[in-house]
């Protein structure tokens, strides 16, 4: 019998997370790509993406496509996203565009109920009850929410420089660091030139560096506090039931957020990196 193949995405704004699934042997291929994000590009856009990133690394015919996104809410605006993969993949008989909330809570969660969360360049929430999203407190987007994220932490931390609020020594490497930035470039990146929540996201680069300094662990401390509160504790009986997390931010200061999550009274679930392994035993499942 030959091979069945199938093409997973876990896409941020940042970066997309690909597997090529051989349902017949269970082996996967796993690669990386740029962000795919229809709230911010066109299927114009997206296609190029696809030719050049993803269809080199593409084995075998692929039958069905499940792509979970960023800024992939409903059919509409999955739109564009859903174009480009039907033009570069006429393979699949089934092309899948879901949101990437529906994709953490399913690689997170598997078929048990439970909080699933993403914290990376941006921030979500959802309940997911083992087989679908029940509710969620919508994030507000990079300008209005994402407490928590790396845009946000990004941002808060260049706030910060701009007004003279860091201790000496941090002021002091931190222009050491991006000697270009004073509050003329950081306007123009964030209100003029595209993917501003990818640009302070950047300086969680600096962030990484510094988390030993004491006002750093507070920034991320404050920061996951206000996740939770704003999001998880609004959720009925959120104590009731293990608060899982995806993305890097989530993944690469968990210690921190784990001692958040214990503070609040909440259950610390699984943090990952990325949720595709769990949307890879999703999809394979028998």
């Amino acid at each position: 019998m030959s091979s069945k193949y199938y093409l997973i995405a876990d896409s941020g704004s940042t970066k997309t997370d690909w597997a090529v699934i051989d349902t017949q042997s269970g082996s996967s291929t796993v690669f990386q790509s740029a962000g795919i994000n229809p709230f911010y590009q066109t299927t114009e856009e997206i296609v190029p993406v696809l030719e050049t990133q993803v269809i080199p690394n593409l084995e075998g015919e692929i039958q069905k496509v499940f792509f979970y996104g960023a800024g992939c809410a409903d059919e509409k605006s999955s739109r564009p996203v859903t174009d480009a993969l039907k033009q570069c993949i006429p393979s699949a008989a089934i092309v899948e565009v879901a949101s990437d909330m529906l994709g953490a809570a399913r690689g997170l969660c598997g078929y048990e109920a439970g909080l699933a969360c993403i914290l990376g360049t941006g921030a979500n929430n959802a309940f997911f009850d083992g087989q679908r999203i029940t509710h969620s407190i919508g994030s507000l987007g990079f300008w209005l929410g994402d407490e928590g994220s790396g845009s946000y932490l990004g941002k808060t931390l260049v706030v910060h420089y701009l007004q003279n609020e860091l201790p000496a020594d941090l002021h002091e490497r931190f222009a050491n660091n991006y000697p270009e930035i004073n509050r003329l470039t950081v306007l123009d990146h964030a209100y003029k030139k595209p993917y501003p929540n990818r640009y302070f996201a950047g300086f969680s680069k600096f962030i990484a560096e510094n988390r030993s300094h004491a006002f750093i662990g507070q920034l991320l401390h404050d920061a996951f506090g206000l996740f939770i509160q704003k999001y998880i504790l609004k959720h009925q009986n959120a104590d009731q039931y293990p608060v899982h997390f995806t993305g890097s931010i989530a993944y690469y200061y968990q210690d921190i957020l784990r001692s958040v999550l214990i503070e609040k009274g909440l259950k610390s679930g699984r943090i990952l990196k990325s949720p595709l392994e769990g949307l890879i035993q999703y999809h394979t499942a028998p």
